[in-house]
């Protein structure tokens, strides 16, 4: 079978070696047994290419956990929000689709313009002063944070919530595992909130703390408490905040937070699979020669004429490697511009009211549950919540494809739980036929 992978036989045995590791099959051993193939695809032979597309597409539609007719009750970070075809229509402009990022800024000033805004929006919507032009996604936004908390305070200890996203703690814990970084956890109270005091550590000062807000099983956390536990420890606070939900909450920065990160999908981004995502990053001031990625400034040519430029460049492409405190190399631009368009089309009424309607539909959902005896945590929360299940809350959810729901995401190793999300997307009448076929299988 012709191979047209460019590396040679010794470069991977050198690269298995290094590795620890005596075949390729031990590379993907993290991947579930359930979700590899052992035998080759049925493709007949001698397909061409549009065959071949085709033949995938059937492929494709088999797949019944991502069919489009499928009603989504599921979050845990990817939320199935409405895409106005406006914004949609404008962020697909082939203005904005460069074939690369513009390095030259002063021939993209249409694209430094909607960056400049876009970092404006989420610089209000965060309550802070300064925003970047993006990071990769929300997880990745939440470790060039803690590698800022860590360049600022030069310590290595940070406290992390267990209420914070768990795939977010595991790209921590990956990148701690590089470095010195020693991560302890605070635990959580029975409402799913975290349980603030004092920490178990050496109480030798941390480089950050760091909350949710609303966090992973959609409890809306106490931001002032979580403040002062940052200031016993002297440490920076870092908030990982659901954009949505600030349509309707105070923002963290006027509730003290230093940092704030979070993940943009859901503004005007479609799931597609995962991605391309976007990282929100915002900050105080006096941390900004520290930020990671772009900043984007404005300014005036020689003429007079109002410009924009990139600011800040700190990484070490572009300025001496041992100054250097990131190494992401760019930003999600048309993601960023995307989610710009979004906001502007909302306008402040308009973000408030889509987020007063995830509030009301997940509040709704809540009350209908707790008929039918699945009773939702006593947390605060905005559009996503918690039920115990009674028995396994994998096998429910599977059940429940069968009638064509996606009945909320099981957090990991917690099988008696579903934690449920509401946008604006469902409606009364999905929601009312999502727990009809819940109480039909709960029987």
């Amino acid at each position: 079978m012709p191979s047209f992978a460019p590396h040679t036989e010794e470069e991977i045995e050198q690269m298995l070696t290094d590795l620890g590791m005596s075949s390729l099959e031990e590379l993907y051993t993290s991947i579930p047994s359930t979700l590899m193939r052992t035998e080759p695809l049925a493709l007949p032979k001698d397909l061409s290419e549009i065959e071949v597309l085709e033949q995938f597409s059937r492929f494709g539609a088999d797949n019944s956990a991502v069919r489009s007719s499928l009603i989504s009750f599921a979050g845990g970070g990817a939320y199935d929000h409405d895409l106005s075809a406006a914004a949609r229509h404008l962020g697909s402009q082939s203005a904005f689709v460069t074939a690369y990022t513009p390095y030259q800024p002063e021939v993209a000033q249409g694209v430094l313009q909607a960056l400049f805004e876009f970092q404006t929006m989420v610089a209000r919507l965060f309550g802070l002063p300064i925003a970047n032009a993006s990071l990769y996604d929300g997880a990745a936004s939440l470790v060039e944070a803690v590698n800022m908390a860590v360049g600022f305070t030069k310590r290595q200890r940070v406290i992390v919530s267990t209420g914070v996203h768990p795939g977010y703690r595991e790209a921590l814990a990956t990148f701690g595992a590089g470095t010195h970084l020693e991560i302890e956890h605070l635990g959580l109270a029975a409402d799913d909130s975290t349980i603030f005091g004092s920490s178990d550590g050496d109480h030798a000062g941390a480089a950050a703390v760091i909350v949710g807000y609303p966090n992973y099983f959609g409890a809306i956390e106490n931001i002032e408490q979580a403040r002062a536990l940052a200031d016993n420890e002297e440490a920076l606070l870092i908030v990982v905040a659901d954009p949505i939900a600030l349509g309707l909450l105070r923002s963290p920065g006027t509730l003290g937070a230093d940092i704030v990160v979070g993940e943009g999908q859901s503004l005007g981004i479609p799931l597609s699979f995962g991605g391309p995502y976007l990282g929100l990053f915002a900050a105080r001031t006096e941390y900004v020669r520290l930020m990671p990625g772009r900043l984007v400034g404005e300014t005036r040519d020689l003429e007079g004429r109002r410009s924009f430029v990139t600011t800040l460049r700190t990484r070490e492409q572009d300025i001496r490697r041992e100054k250097a405190t990131s190494n992401v190399c760019t930003n999600q631009t048309l993601m960023a511009i995307q989610a710009a368009i979004h906001m502007a089309w909302l306008g402040k009424r308009g973000f408030q009211l889509l987020a007063r309607r995830n509030y009301d539909g997940a509040h709704y959902l809540a009350s209908r549950l707790s008929e039918i005896g699945l009773v939702p945590s006593t947390a605060k929360f905005f559009r996503e919540f918690t039920v115990h299940t009674m028995g396994s809350a994998t096998e429910l959810q599977h059940r429940m494809l069968q009638h064509g729901f996606l009945a909320g995401v099981v957090p990991p190793n917690l099988d008696d739980r579903l934690v449920f999300a509401v946008t604006e997307a469902r409606t009364r009448t999905e929601i009312d036929g999502f727990v009809d076929s819940l109480m039909k299988e709960l029987r």
